[in-house]
């Protein structure tokens, strides 16, 4: 009988777990994120639902999706890693930053202030996961031709995203164009304001193949502290020493 009972979504259960700990001491969570290579098809919906909702420039991608052909013909096949900001307990990126930028916030989430931030991109060499990006001031309708009264001229092309602040740490940030955080490093930060009014991250819901699972490492009723028991559980470059917050099931 239970063979023929459709299983709870795993988008349902992370969503009553968040929900459950954002009731709770927030000082005691741990974020973590664990990613399932096996489901990942490299469809990039989590790259571009990461973009749609940090409103991120060209050049600045906080959740890429890397590929890799393997196997030898006529058995060739690829397989995919999403690589977000590993959220290093020991973090690299912290130690260079001459302003104190780049610091962990409570529960184990490094962040930017952008306030802070000078530009100097120590931090984006000091990552050893490439998982910092620079934001030079691009535009997608950089090369949009300016015509009056249509609908497809720069202005009315990008009022309706690139013009619009994003919703970055809890705060709006002005129009784009107007400062920060043009010109500063920029990286994945768990979607923390989404977190705030308990929803789950961005790649986390738009993930077609519920590949990436994401909740409180120290909840130990959560979908995420049973996925760590898997013999499958690995980091990156785990020899390092960053202790990443980032989990793959390999």
């Amino acid at each position: 009988m239970s063979k023929h009972v459709k299983a709870e979504d795993p988008l349902i259960r992370m969503q009553r777990d968040l929900a459950r700990v954002m009731t709770g001491d927030q000082a005691k969570v741990k974020w973590i994120m664990v990613i399932d290579r096996a489901k990942c098809v490299g469809c990039h919906a989590c790259t571009i639902s990461c973009v749609a909702e940090n409103k991120l420039p060209p050049g600045v991608v906080y959740r890429p999706v890397l590929s890799q052909e393997i196997g030898t013909y006529p058995r060739v096949a690829w397989r995919f890693l999403p690589r977000p900001c590993m959220q290093c307990q020991n973090p690299p990126c912290v130690k260079v930053c001459p302003v104190k930028a780049t610091y962990q916030n409570e529960q184990g989430v490094t962040v930017i202030d952008y306030d802070i931030c000078i530009g100097c991109r120590y931090c984006i060499s000091a990552c050893p996961y490439g998982a910092r990006t620079s934001d030079f001031g691009e535009w997608y309708t950089a090369e949009t031709a300016q015509l009056s009264g249509t609908l497809v001229s720069r202005q009315n092309a990008a009022q309706g995203y690139e013009t619009k602040p994003a919703a970055e740490y809890g705060r709006r940030w002005p129009d784009r164009g107007k400062g920060s955080p043009i010109g500063n490093a920029r990286k994945c930060h768990f979607c923390l304001h989404r977190l705030a009014v308990t929803m789950l991250p961005a790649c986390v819901t738009g993930c077609i193949g519920r590949a990436t699972y994401f909740g409180d490492r120290n909840d130990p009723g959560s979908l995420v502290r049973e996925l760590l028991a898997s013999t499958r559980i690995s980091r990156l470059k785990e020899e390092l020493g960053t202790n990443p917050s980032v989990y793959y099931l390999m």
